[in-house]
């Protein structure tokens, strides 16, 4: 699977990064939502995995373009955030996000949340391996 994770944080994107390499998946990383949007449109992604809050442009004005541009419009968005989850589901734009989870990552749910979507095996088959 190709995946693009779009945070400003260096530590999300290695760690993001890390976990889903071990899964055998193909990772691109944008550090704001204006650069992801320009990958986005050059590249067939499976799945984008979206910081919130970021320079240039936001993580729900990038998740409204990405739905709105033809090739992208289907693909599955794991949206985060660290305002929790209650926050994101007030958002008016909450039914573009396929699934959200709350920073800081925690390792347990964001595997089910991967899993969910696709990203991972079976909960029951996980192995987190140390970097």
């Amino acid at each position: 699977m190709k995946i693009l994770v779009v945070d400003d944080k260096l530590s999300v994107q290695e760690t993001l990064t890390n976990l889903l390499c071990q899964h055998g998946h193909q990772v691109d990383v944008s550090t704001n939502g204006l650069d992801a949007f320009e990958k986005a449109q050059k590249n067939d992604y499976q799945l984008y995995i979206i910081d919130h809050l970021m320079p240039l442009m936001n993580g729900v004005q990038l998740v409204k373009n990405l739905k709105q541009t033809e090739h992208c419009a289907t693909t599955p968005v794991l949206f985060m955030t660290t305002q929790g989850i209650s926050e994101a589901e007030s958002l008016p734009e909450y039914t573009l996000f396929n699934d959200v989870i709350t920073k800081p990552l925690n390792n347990e749910a964001l595997l089910k949340k991967l899993y969910s979507l696709g990203a991972v095996p079976s909960p029951t088959e996980f192995t987190i391996i140390a970097s």
